[in-house]
């Protein structure tokens, strides 16, 4: 995992890679919990049976699923260090280029797209792509956009 230690670091990792996290499996389980928290039940991603005869010839995550292993997978990568916190600012875009395919393994891929500046601190701009193993096309490609505002202590507050 790489460690960002302070402004000027992260500034210095515009347009670079920062590395790529370890295959996690995709089992059904965490798709059926994925499917239970959020009351997403299609049938292409919770029903076996039915979807060994749909287009994919098995369950897939969902797009969402995915997307929401970015944290998890991201902290593989990276780490800010020092007395930030770190917001989610939003995303730029989002794409889901294949399907991952139940028991597929999946990894992130993170680039710096951007760094700014800004009064508090700095914005952040990452490209994460997350690959399927043995797949030519990428699973997701995001650009997120994360905050990273300087704690303010209590003699500060004045």
């Amino acid at each position: 995992m790489r460690v960002l230690n302070d402004r000027d670091e992260i500034a210095g990792t515009s347009g670079q890679e920062l590395g790529v996290s370890e295959w996690v499996q995709i089992s059904q389980e965490r798709i059926d919990l994925f499917a239970d928290a959020t009351g997403d039940r299609q049938w292409i991603h919770v029903d076996p049976e039915r979807s060994a005869e749909g287009p994919f010839g098995t369950t897939i995550a969902h797009g969402y699923l995915t997307l929401s292993l970015l944290p998890f997978l991201g902290a593989q990568v990276y780490a800010f260090a020092g007395d930030v916190a770190r917001v989610n600012y939003g995303l730029n875009k989002v794409r889901f280029v294949a399907p991952v395919t139940v028991d597929s393994k999946v990894r992130n891929r993170v680039h710096v797209v951007d760094v700014r500046d800004i009064e508090k601190g700095q914005q952040v701009t990452l490209r994460h792509t997350i690959e399927i193993k043995g797949v030519d096309k990428p699973a997701c490609v995001a650009e997120t956009v994360t905050l990273l505002v300087e704690a303010q202590h209590s003699e500060d507050r004045t």
